[in-house]
């Protein structure tokens, strides 16, 4: 299989770490091999209330059983699609009560992009410097990550980069821009949170020069800060949601969020603004409201704050440990090396311990179990990762 894997399926790097997959459930995941390895990266965020949930699967299998893909997207009324729209306007305030149902998170980025241009009719989209969307070409334009945009310039022209919680940057801010586009807690970057009310004072100074502001919940959303969207931790609302990854449950999919006057200008003058044939895919919108359903019903928030403070607990006065940042189970230990990291990262693997590394922060290791990981089993994987610090 290992041979195979690197002859046949495109790699993302050099050093995969090939790991074959047998089985997963809850918070495990087993290889070929009979290894049972606990799981603290949960599908880099995706898989929110862990492995084969009982009510994803049933929901999935339900599903089957009535009908698959059967129209492009927005034509036919489908109810998962639906009452997964309407549970997650339930989750938010009322100017955001529209949703777009996508493929993936980075899909969402690009509709959210088109959306704020087609509703402004201005071009320049104001981003941050080593933010992450996406990965596609749109994506890749806002993401300021040159180590990435490098080898594929040139990009989708127009955009203007700050620095996340700089506020002297605001003044970039201008009648020209149709968007400024940010991570409600900036991801690869190393889970940085805003500061200062810096998100009140972005979404401030968009009303006044009448841009909008979309706000990247797709690692931050879903649950995984304590509530099911990141920006209610800061007391602001954005104008467009983009979210992904946990709302699946551990299918693919992803949506972008808006008013009903915003999103209705996608319908006409072009009709067609932005179309999908597999996005709102009836069983992976049958997963997604299973999710959304399980997490708004239970007390997983709330649990998710105390699961952070024992993590945090473990870890805030070790020597080899200088910072531990983010909120919820969207956590990032930051050490003294990227070369550190990497040997705690694949000493913890050898012990049976998942945790893996954030896209621009070397120096960080990566702490998103799933929202149903026990207290218990973050215990153990703390041991874990404890001793790997220690030796």
């Amino acid at each position: 299989m290992k041979n195979d894997f690197f002859k046949y399926q495109g790699q993302t790097s050099p050093h995969p770490l090939a790991i074959e997959i047998s089985h997963a459930s809850g918070s495990y995941i087993y290889d070929a091999e009979g290894n049972k390895m606990l799981d603290f990266v949960a599908g880099v965020s995706a898989n929110s209330l862990g492995h084969n949930h009982p009510k994803v699967t049933a929901a999935i299998q339900n599903q089957l059983s009535k009908y698959t893909h059967v129209m492009v997207y927005g034509e036919f009324i489908q109810t998962p699609q639906l009452e997964l729209c309407k549970a997650l306007a339930k989750t938010l305030p009322e100017s955001l009560s529209s949703v777009y149902l996508v493929n993936s998170g980075t899909e969402a980025t690009e509709g959210a992009l088109k959306l704020a241009k087609r509703y402004t009719g201005r071009s320049e989209i104001i981003a941050a410097k080593n933010s992450y969307h996406g990965n596609t070409q749109g994506a890749m334009s806002v993401c300021g990550a040159e180590q990435q945009n490098q080898a594929y310039r040139p990009l989708i022209p127009g955009t203007k980069f700050i620095h996340f919680n700089d506020e002297s940057a605001l003044e970039k801010i201008t009648t020209k821009t149709a968007g400024v586009i940010l991570e409600t807690i900036q991801g690869g970057a190393g889970f940085i949170e805003p500061k200062n009310n810096f998100l009140q004072k972005v979404k401030q100074k968009c009303e006044e020069v009448g841009a909008l502001l979309i706000l990247d919940e797709i690692q931050s959303g879903v649950g995984r800060t304590g509530t099911f969207w990141g920006f209610e931790n800061y007391n602001m609302t954005p104008d467009i949601i983009v979210t992904g990854k946990g709302l699946g449950g551990g299918m693919p999919i992803g949506a972008f969020i808006s008013s009903h006057e915003i999103m209705s200008t996608l319908k006409e003058n072009p009709k067609l603004g932005h179309i999908t044939t597999f996005g709102g895919h009836p069983v992976i919108a049958a997963a997604g409201l299973a999710t959304v359903n399980e997490i708004s019903s239970s007390t997983l928030m709330q649990d998710t704050l105390h699961k952070e403070n024992i993590i945090r607990n473990f870890f805030k006065d070790h020597p080899k440990v200088k910072e531990i940042r983010g909120k919820g189970l969207m956590l990032a230990i930051i050490v003294d090396s990227p070369d550190f990291a990497t040997q705690v990262i694949l000493e913890c693997m050898s012990k049976g311990l998942i945790l893996f590394w954030l896209l621009f922060e070397g120096k960080a290791i990566r702490v998103t179990p799933p929202l149903t990981i026990s207290n218990e089993e973050i215990v153990k994987g703390c041991n874990i990762l404890l001793e790997a610090l220690n030796k």
